[in-house]
């Protein structure tokens, strides 16, 4: 995980460039005020303690009770920092995965929570992103409104589709890159090939056994309405932020804007869509060209922007990180249950212990 922090200071070159461009001032940022700030982190925070909570809603639903909501919920916006730190904000199902697999949940049930809980949060943002990539295209920002359409309409495609289809068809591992792991990898790469085909048949099985049940599609609902409400706080958070300098902007508006910028934040170029997260939200509220980097006199000013990116991207990467470490890719220890009691001194043991206590306490009784 060293390297993702390494990474972190990259994704900072388009804000410095935009700073030096703009000739912004750190004045320009403390003018929108320490409240602001702190209530757009916390709306940010809000929104990721909402994808936690979808989480543990899932998984304690189709894994019954083996671990705390508190643990669940935390590890999965621990789990974010994977997705701030990757293009095309993808990676946290993975962490979600590890950690269910520590708690001795089978990889292909941990698979399948996880993907579950992802295809809900993409189609919720897809929805937004999609109804963002409308209005762009009513209101004449025909560039802005295509490169928003595409990439929300192909990402939620390909995550839902896939999820979909894995009740009607059992995938394997392509043949391209089957041969390739069997060329390169030999007998390790054979044995890699055979467990990754027999997880996908297992997920691909627990999608037929699971999708048509009436307990599916109610937390398939409810989980896609714990995403939407999570999305619109990631919206709410832009308006904060831009009404304290002074720039007003209604809260469908401010939804709009940034599940617009999220879409185009969604494009394979940076880590974590930076520069294309701040350059988006312009480009769709004062309908450019995305790659104008000059505001008009509307209201709208680049220390907005960069004060809006820093309270929902650069404070949640910290929390992220703290998280991650602490419970995602922390040493889990089984805890030991007790089982007997020693017929000798009446002491409590659990298995794993019984026989080695009578050994060594009570050998010669």
């Amino acid at each position: 995980m060293d390297w993702r922090i390494a990474v972190i200071p990259a994704t900072m070159i388009p804000i410095i460039i935009i700073v030096i461009q703009f000739n912004i001032k750190l004045e320009d940022l403390l003018a929108i005020g320490a409240l602001p700030f702190i209530g757009a982190s916390l709306v940010m925070m809000a929104k990721l303690g909402l994808q936690g909570l979808k989480l543990s809603y899932i998984a304690r639903t189709f894994l019954g009770p083996f671990d705390s909501i508190k643990n669940l919920a935390a590890m999965r916006v621990g789990s974010e920092f994977i997705k701030f730190t990757t293009p095309m904000f993808v990676g946290a199902e993975f962490a979600v995965i590890y950690y269910l697999t520590k708690k001795r949940i089978s990889p292909a049930k941990a698979s399948w929570v996880a993907i579950l809980d992802i295809v809900t949060e993409v189609l919720a943002g897809g929805v937004l992103s999609i109804l963002a990539g409308v209005f762009a295209l009513l209101s004449g920002a025909y560039v802005v409104a295509t490169i928003v359409l595409a990439t929300s309409i192909v990402v939620t495609s390909i995550w839902v589709v896939l999820f979909f289809v894995s009740s009607k068809h059992t995938f394997q591992v392509p043949k391209g890159i089957a041969v390739l792991m069997t060329k390169f990898g030999k007998e390790r790469g054979e044995k890699s090939l055979k467990q990754s085909n027999e997880w996908l048949e297992e997920v691909c099985t627990l999608s037929r056994e699971n999708l048509g049940s009436a307990k599916t599609k109610k937390v398939f609902v409810v989980g896609f309405l714990i995403a939407l409400v999570a999305w619109i706080f990631y919206g709410l958070s832009f308006l904060i932020i831009a009404n304290s300098v002074g720039f007003t902007i209604e809260f469908f508006d401010s939804i709009m804007a940034v599940m617009g910028a999220n879409a185009i934040g969604n494009l394979p170029i940076t880590i974590g869509g930076s520069g294309l997260a701040e350059f988006g939200i312009v480009a769709y509220i004062n309908n450019l060209d995305p790659f104008n980097l000059v505001i008009p006199e509307s209201g709208l000013e680049w220390n907005a922007v960069i004060g809006w990116r820093i309270a929902t991207y650069y404070v949640p990467i910290v929390v992220t990180w703290v998280l991650l470490v602490k419970l995602a890719l922390g040493k889990y220890t089984r805890p030991e249950t007790v089982q007997s009691e020693c017929p000798v001194c009446g002491k409590l043991l659990s298995d794993s212990k019984f026989a080695s206590h009578l050994e060594k306490e009570h050998k010669t009784e």
